[in-house]
């Protein structure tokens, strides 16, 4: 079975958020109102950290890109009581929105901080400005949700590949953030694929993932700067 992995270039990535734009318009994801975001209830299933290094006026500013890391021992699935989040067999975490019963035990348990809980009951925009994905539910107020890695594309390149007979080719799996991505900083494929991107770079000196000592196994790389002397 292959096993899913996302590689983030921290070297490449500009910060520009396209990334998290694109995941918006994908996967439906709800735009809170201002008061709500001053609250902190943002809606980002690809959120970015944000740090800064040294004091104005020479302020040095880092971004990076974090999406959910479908760990392969993640601790969410073990406390959620009505299995509304789980590990599939595609080894991606999943949420199933209507068993949620909104405890939020899982946002607890996570120790990266992916999921968002959806407080509100979320506002659409009507008429010609109305963009929806056909292939992605539209959650309700009181679920938690989070990134899938656009585990519907998985779905029909997995039936498309079925009809001819043949395994998902390296690269033709890419969730909407590597798509947009126009510093090319994402990359995403199977890391047991020894012939594929993503096992070659996370095998790189620069490859290290967040927290790793935890014991949870994120399935997202992350490639340093490359240091300029």
């Amino acid at each position: 079975m292959p096993k899913w992995a996302m590689v983030i270039d921290l070297d490449k990535c500009t910060g520009c958020g396209a990334c998290q734009a694109a995941c918006k318009m994908e996967n439906n994801v709800a735009i809170v109102s201002p008061d709500e975001a001053q609250q902190g209830r943002v809606m980002f299933w690809m959120d970015m950290i944000v740090t800064y290094e040294g004091s104005y006026p020479n302020v040095h500013e880092k971004r990076m890109p974090k999406p959910c890391f479908h760990c392969e021992n993640p601790p969410c699935t073990k406390v959620c009581p009505v299995g509304a989040t789980y590990r599939n067999e595609d080894g991606l975490v999943g949420q199933i929105y209507h068993r949620c019963i909104g405890c939020r035990y899982c946002m607890v348990a996570c120790p990266f901080t992916v999921k968002v809980f959806n407080w509100k009951a979320p506002k659409w925009l009507d008429g010609k400005l109305e963009c929806f994905n056909p292939d992605v539910s539209r959650r309700m107020a009181g679920v938690v949700e989070k990134c899938s890695f656009c585990a519907h594309r998985l779905m029909n390149i997995k039936e498309e590949a079925d009809r001819e007979d043949r395994p998902i080719r390296d690269g033709e799996y890419v969730p909407a953030c590597a798509e947009s991505c126009p510093a090319d900083a994402i990359y995403f494929g199977d890391v047991e694929n020894k012939q594929s991107v993503v096992y070659k770079l996370s095998r790189s000196y620069r490859a290290f993932r967040v927290m790793e000592d935890l014991g949870v196994e994120p399935n997202v790389y992350y490639l340093s700067k490359r240091v300029s002397w």
